[in-house]
């Protein structure tokens, strides 16, 4: 078992920067996920770790051995990548075993480790078939069976799920899930999914454009976003931003967005004060935007009316397309809604959960407030 240290660490590719002084401490058994979009340095990152790329600048550290100059099989990490890499004309067995066959590893031993993995992932009976033979779901929990014979300190991830359909990809985020819990290991997961991020990391960092935006809880990262970077990224939905301009109302703030003038709650006046007269930028979730007719208890409302340009019925909630005076936004109502397409409604905005964010630096202007709420 072994920490993880990312320090200072980047990687160039001639003038292009693809990871920017990545400064990070992935603690033991700890399942930590790099999530961002596509070309944000999230698989460079676990490749740099792997060995299979060189690090421009910085040190790597597993447990307390810098591994910049290790070979990766020296490194003790597994990897299982997305493309799964897989022998064609090998049987899963020896798939399986192939890496401690190049290691030297007693046949005895070889054998017990194989069949403990293919029994824990439910794989036993398909020992004597090829690749070919087997299933999407399948041939991902080979891949991992390979990474788990090895015993390694840490697990490494790329996009493992990205092959299966959308009821595979449910039943392997638990299975990957539980697997951790089972071997006490730690794992490192590369996804561009941020589904797959909230319900499977203990931490999640996120990256865009080579640069850490923020590392933090499942939790923390929906309710606390650092930017608008991450606020926009976490949550499907994706959040709602307006151009707002926060107004001293005689003692009240109100952030006016031109379209709306939403009052925020009293406890919040404190944090903002010092922006009043500013322009911000407003942020709301979906699931913050209520109709009126619906309201859930403990909400801190501003009611508004809008049109219906689109409703999308999924069944436990629906998803309603919002627009007034040319503003468009999103919210996801109680399945009874009265919502219908081309007519007005009363909506209303849960402005406990609203968001500020700077126009300029597209920073929160309540995460420090919020985090040491947190800490406390």
């Amino acid at each position: 078992m072994a920490s993880v240290t990312f320090s200072h660490v980047w990687k160039r590719f001639n003038e292009t920067v693809a990871v920017q002084d990545l400064d990070i401490v992935i603690d033991d058994k700890e399942f930590l996920v790099f999530v961002g979009p596509s070309g944000c340095g999230k698989s460079t990152s676990l490749r740099m770790l792997a060995g299979l790329e060189e690090i421009s600048d910085g040190e790597i550290l597993i447990g307390d051995r810098v591994v910049n100059n290790v070979a990766p099989k020296d490194r003790d990490v597994a990897m299982v990548f997305q493309s799964y890499a897989l022998y064609p004309h090998m049987t899963v067995y020896d798939n399986m075993a192939f890496g401690l066959r190049l290691r030297k590893t007693p046949k005895q031993i070889i054998d017990q480790r194989v069949r403990e993995a293919a029994k824990s992932l439910g794989i036993e009976q398909l020992l004597d078939r090829r690749p070919r033979q087997l299933s999407g779901g399948q041939r991902q929990r080979v891949a991992v069976g390979r990474a788990i014979v090895r015993e390694p300190a840490v697990f490494l991830m790329d996009e493992p799920l990205s092959n299966l359909d959308a009821k595979l990809r449910v039943e392997a985020r638990s299975f990957i899930s539980k697997l951790h819990q089972r071997l006490g290991t730690t794992f490192i997961y590369v996804t561009h999914d941020q589904v797959e991020a909230m319900t499977m990391g203990t931490r999640i960092c996120v990256l865009s454009a080579g640069e850490l935006q923020q590392i933090d809880t499942p939790y923390n990262l929906y309710h606390n976003p650092r930017n608008l970077f991450v606020a926009g990224f976490i949550g499907s939905p994706a959040m709602n931003f307006f151009d707002a301009t926060l107004l001293n109302n005689n003692g009240k703030l109100v952030a006016d967005t031109g379209v709306f003038q939403l009052e925020l709650p009293q406890h919040h006046i404190e944090i903002f004060r010092d922006h009043a007269g500013q322009k911000v930028v407003l942020g709301i979730r979906p699931e913050d935007i209520h109709d009126s007719l619906y309201l859930p208890s403990g909400i801190i409302p501003a009611q508004v009316e809008v049109n219906v340009d689109v409703v999308e019925q999924m069944g436990n909630e629906m998803v309603v397309y919002l627009e007034e005076q040319g503003t468009s936004f999103i919210s996801r109502m109680d399945p009874r809604t009265s919502a219908r397409v081309g007519h007005r409604m009363e909506i209303v905005f849960n402005m406990e959960n609203m968001h500020l964010f700077d126009v300029n630096t597209k920073l929160s202007l309540a995460y420090d407030t919020k985090q040491a709420a947190i800490k406390a």
